[in-house]
């Protein structure tokens, strides 16, 4: 089999000069400087046996040029329809061992994982819909994912992403919001998401395995009903998520303030720990702590028992709180 070293041929064009050498040529009044280069290697002029340059019809000399370049085109081209074929009958193998043949297989490693992922968003057509749970993620993913996102947003892919609304504190997580904002994306935010969710064309979707550890295996979800589902759900969350609009002036946005907090003390109201809270919304357990102490200062209460009791006589979770904290769904 040739290499591409062996096949490929570079290109030749003919310069002013050498067209200007040629027709002299051709009119037989051949010029006295040396003879143009493109024009021997294009086979436009031959030498002869006593050393003079004798012009060619093109039509002559580009079967002699072109027909390789045809070989080798014809050549590449049996050669990708042999790797389709092996592919194909190696994709029947690997469905068939890992469960595909239901629109559903598993993919170990983070490694893995994440180069199976990179492949397919660089093959997105269309649209991207990404949901992330958790607080901000690394500056440096964020920097990653941030040239890649905006590469994809630059071809006309329609992008919109879910973060939690702890992200809105995280200045990483701005900077990239803002970076792809830019380019054309729309992020919003949640006081709570489901788990972390990818979807590119509406074709395949990629979800953590829950029964995994984190970032060791992840499911990739090709079947159509399941990826409608998926959709729906996400569109949903979609429909009740508070865009997200950073500017470099911002700090910290009154509903970070707002909507968190009482996100925070609903669960809390509701006999969850503060390290659950913190798991479920995102956050450190430090900062759910920081949360119900301004909010026991605020109601001056003096336990925790007394804070609820507050808080339920009060009603302030009944009068703004846009959503009731309930169990997240598993997609």
């Amino acid at each position: 089999m040739k290499t591409d070293r062996e096949v490929r041929v570079p290109p030749v064009e003919l310069c002013d000069e050498g067209l200007a050498f040629y027709e002299a040529a051709v009119r037989g009044d051949l010029p006295a400087r040396e003879c143009p280069q493109c024009l021997l290697a294009l086979g436009l002029l031959r030498k002869l046996p006593d050393g003079r340059l004798m012009p060619l019809p093109p039509g002559l000399a580009a079967n002699a040029v072109m027909r390789p370049l045809e070989t080798g085109i014809e050549e590449r081209q049996r050669a990708l329809a042999a790797a389709r074929v092996s592919m194909h009958r190696a994709d029947e193998v690997y469905r068939a061992h890992t469960g595909g043949g239901s629109g559903i297989h598993a993919i170990s490693g983070a490694d893995s994982i994440s180069a199976t992922l990179a492949s397919v968003v660089r093959s997105c057509k269309e649209e991207l819909l990404t949901a992330q749970p958790g607080g901000g993620r690394p500056a440096q993913l964020l920097e990653k994912a941030l040239a890649s996102d905006v590469a994809a947003l630059e071809r006309g892919i329609r992008q919109r992403t879910i973060y939690q609304h702890t992200v809105r504190s995280h200045a990483p997580t701005l900077a990239y919001v803002e970076g792809v904002s830019v380019a054309g994306a729309e992020v919003r935010t949640l006081d709570e998401v489901f788990d972390r969710l990818i979807v590119c064309d509406r074709k395949v979707a990629f979800v953590p395995d829950p029964e995994a550890e984190r970032q060791q295996l992840a499911l990739v979800i090709e079947h159509p009903g399941m990826i409608r589902y998926l959709v729906g759900i996400f569109d949903k969350s979609w429909e009740r998520a508070a865009p997200l609009r950073h500017t470099p002036t911002e700090h910290r946005p009154p509903l970070l303030t707002d909507e968190t907090r009482r996100a925070v003390l609903h669960l809390m109201v509701n006999g969850y720990t503060d390290e659950t809270i913190a798991g479920r919304l995102g956050m450190s357990a430090r900062t759910v702590a920081t949360h119900v102490r301004r909010a026991s200062e605020q109601l001056g209460s003096r336990s925790r028992a007394q804070l609820a009791y507050l808080i339920a006589r009060s009603g302030i979770l009944d009068e703004d709180l846009r959503t009731p904290a309930i169990e997240p769904r598993r997609p």
